[in-house]
């Protein structure tokens, strides 16, 4: 191994970004802790102190998971690069297969599976364990395993494709050091692609979708999209239940092939008034176009990192400072993978505060269109059975939270 200047780089990045990551964990165990007995002004009449301290507790594990979660996957990043984890596997893989485009899908389909197979135990303590305990979990066994066999599946189908289609283009002389723009291409063409084909004939692998049948509550969903101008493919209600207790709603697709679909999980803790709400808080983000700019913004970033790599694929000390020792196309595609989330740390907060802005938003258009009394109780209701903290630590806020607290949103709606 040649370390360089780089590798100290990368190693101070690091180091700043765990030491970060812990600080802001701790903060919000801190935030948790001193409201832990006091239900936050304004709740006091709609969540009762157990049910808060029922969330202070879950948000408390799942942080104390979240600690090991960072420390590992440091040591786990520092191993494949700087530990020549990554270099090992490279050179096990190039002295069985000739063809440099097959030998590196293959080298990155490895990486993609040693990856899952080193985040199973956390998954399966989150969902078995963590989630358990709280009475969330609704997951079996079997759904677990079928959908990881799923999950690997799809990988296959629909990824490994797409990994050799880039290590093609990166691999071709003539197309010369442009390269990266023929895979932007492909990149953001498959990204649409899959908005599209995601309703239809993804999501029904993993959960069953029927029509709503609830009539009355069928009438206000209709008015509701005809008095805001919006269609849908249908109404949709997905059997949530089948892995958790918590509930949610969600407008997905692109163009026509649009669905709008609700937790059955959801149904049942609402009234029929509150999930128009719900419904009409998710239309105030396709009615200020947050889908459209979120993709354009998630484009733009893709483009940037792209022309950044195809600098970086030329330099050596990108590669001799991550513990690699043979420059490639795919040695480069998957240490900048690798590397890209230490150095874009922190630009993590203005993405969430552009995030939060638009939940404003599409709350304000809610309460133009329905109710914002409504919105308000179903907002508690989703706060209440999910068991989300109503007291977060604002720094931690600001790292991690794509939506604002429930104390902001319910102040900005009153």
């Amino acid at each position: 191994m040649q370390f360089n200047l780089f590798t100290f780089i990368f190693l101070f990045a690091i180091s700043t970004s765990v030491l970060s990551l812990l600080w802001l964990n701790f903060r919000q165990d801190k935030a948790i802790n001193n409201s832990f007995n006091v239900v936050p002004e304004g709740f006091s009449k709609s969540i009762k102190l157990e049910d808060h301290q029922k969330a202070g507790s879950y948000t408390k594990a799942k942080l104390l998971l979240n600690h090991f979660e960072i420390i590992f996957s440091t040591v786990v990043l520092l191993i494949w690069t700087l530990g020549g984890a990554m270099d090992s596997l490279n050179s096990y893989w190039s002295q069985r297969i000739l063809d440099p485009v097959f030998m590196g899908t293959v080298f990155v389909l490895s990486i993609m599976l040693i990856a899952s197979l080193i985040d199973l135990p956390f998954s399966i303590y989150r969902t078995f364990v963590l989630e358990q305990k709280f009475g969330f979990n609704r997951m079996t066994i079997r759904t677990f395993v079928g959908d990881l066999f799923k999950e690997i599946l799809l990988t296959l189908i629909l990824i490994l494709p797409l990994i050799y289609a880039i290590l093609f283009l990166m691999n071709i002389e003539s197309i010369g050091n442009y390269w990266w723009i023929y895979v932007w291409l492909i990149i953001s063409g498959f990204s649409l692609i899959m908005m599209w084909i995601y309703p239809s004939y993804i999501a029904p692998i993993f959960n069953k979708f029927n029509l709503l049948e609830n009539e009355s509550l069928k009438n206000r969903i209709t008015s509701l999209l005809t008095r805001t101008g919006f269609g849908s493919d249908g109404i949709y209600v997905m059997d949530g239940s089948k892995r958790s207790s918590h509930g949610n709603a969600y407008f997905t697709g692109i163009g026509k092939n649009k669905r709008i679909v609700f937790f059955d999980t959801l149904l049942k803790g609402m009234e029929d008034k509150e999930i128009e709400a719900i419904l009409a808080h998710e239309l105030g983000h396709f009615h200020h176009k947050h889908t459209q700019k979120r993709m354009v913004s998630s484009f733009i970033f893709s483009f940037a990192s792209l022309a950044l790599l195809g600098f970086l694929i030329k330099q050596t000390w990108f590669y001799n400072g991550l513990g690699v020792t043979e420059p490639s196309s795919h040695a480069a595609l998957v240490l900048f993978a690798l590397a890209l989330p230490v150095f874009s740390f922190f630009i993590t907060p203005f993405s969430n505060l552009a995030s939060r802005k638009h939940e404003f938003q599409a709350d304000a258009f809610a309460a133009s269109h329905t109710d914002a009394n409504d919105l308000i109780s179903s907002l508690i209701k989703l706060y209440k059975e999910n068991s989300s903290s109503l007291s977060p630590d604002k720094y931690y806020s600001a790292f991690h939270d794509s939506h604002p607290s429930a104390v902001l949103r319910i102040e900005r709606l009153q």
